[in-house]
């Protein structure tokens, strides 16, 4: 009998632990479970917030009254636009990006201008100076400089980026480059001259540039005559260009019409 009560006991014992063990697992297991979902939803309030703050990030570019970029000359092509009905010559340059090295104001230069560097240039390719100044305005080392003006300097700040979002489609712009060489070139070539009569006994002058002033007063050949010699290489400006496409993941401007200079030639667009 003693055994039976003593069974009977334990019996009653474990059943009495079994409730309390599952309450204890309950409420361990119940802040464990807490501790995961948190831990699973501190990734996804994280990726929100991060998906959120993208578009924050993401600031809409400057849209500048003037502006200047140093670009290369990619080449020719063209584009077909009004799905295809009509199509326009372009110039493909591949601009920027460029960096403000300097900002110019009417207290100490006179006049309001931004200067902006371009193609990245070994430090050790430079002069201790100019390494001084690219590392005034934060910007990094590059080869080209060149500045223009403005009348606000607000929307500029030491080294800020410049790239072909800075302009739109549709904006007006000149660009200014370095001409083909001819090397030396005679008249007719260099100046349009139409040369000399082919008949009426005219004889080895189809080609020749006529007279270059009279005689005995002035006895000499006037300044500026328009005579054979150096063709081209010359600084030359096309205005008022038309940007009909940007490509903004690739850097490049399409610009309507022909642009001066030879492909990988250097070019420098303003926007006014």
């Amino acid at each position: 009998m003693t055994e039976d009560k003593n069974t009977n006991e334990d019996s009653l014992d474990k059943k009495q632990a079994a409730p309390a063990a599952e309450e204890v697992s309950a409420e361990e297991a119940a802040p464990a479970a807490e501790e995961v979902s948190a831990e699973e939803a501190a990734p996804a309030a994280e990726e929100v917030s991060a998906e959120e703050a993208a578009p924050a990030a993401e600031e809409s570019p400057i849209n500048y009254d003037c502006v200047s970029i140093f670009g290369q000359k990619v080449g020719m092509s063209r584009l077909f636009l009004d799905d295809g009905d009509s199509d326009c010559p372009v110039t493909v340059v591949s601009a920027g990006p460029c960096y403000v090295t300097q900002l110019k104001t009417i207290e100490k230069e006179g006049y309001n201008a931004v200067q902006i560097s371009y193609r990245e240039v070994k430090k050790t390719n430079i002069t201790k100076p100019l390494a001084g100044h690219f590392k005034k305005s934060g910007s990094p080392v590059n080869r080209m400089l060149k500045e223009f003006r403005v009348e606000n300097l607000n929307d500029f700040n030491l080294g800020d980026e410049i790239n072909v979002s800075a302009f739109e489609v549709g904006d007006k712009v000149r660009v200014l480059g370095r001409s083909i060489g001819r090397g030396f070139a005679g008249h007719m070539k260099r100046h349009g001259f139409g040369g000399g009569r082919a008949s009426h006994g005219k004889n080895s002058v189809m080609r020749k540039g006529g007279s270059i002033g009279a005689g005995s007063d002035p006895s000499r050949v006037w300044k500026g005559t328009r005579m054979a010699g150096r063709m081209g290489g010359d600084n030359v400006t096309v205005k008022n260009l038309s940007i009909v496409k940007i490509d903004k993941e690739n850097n490049l401007l399409y610009i309507n019409g022909s642009v001066p200079g030879a492909n990988k030639g250097l070019v420098f667009i303003s926007k006014r």
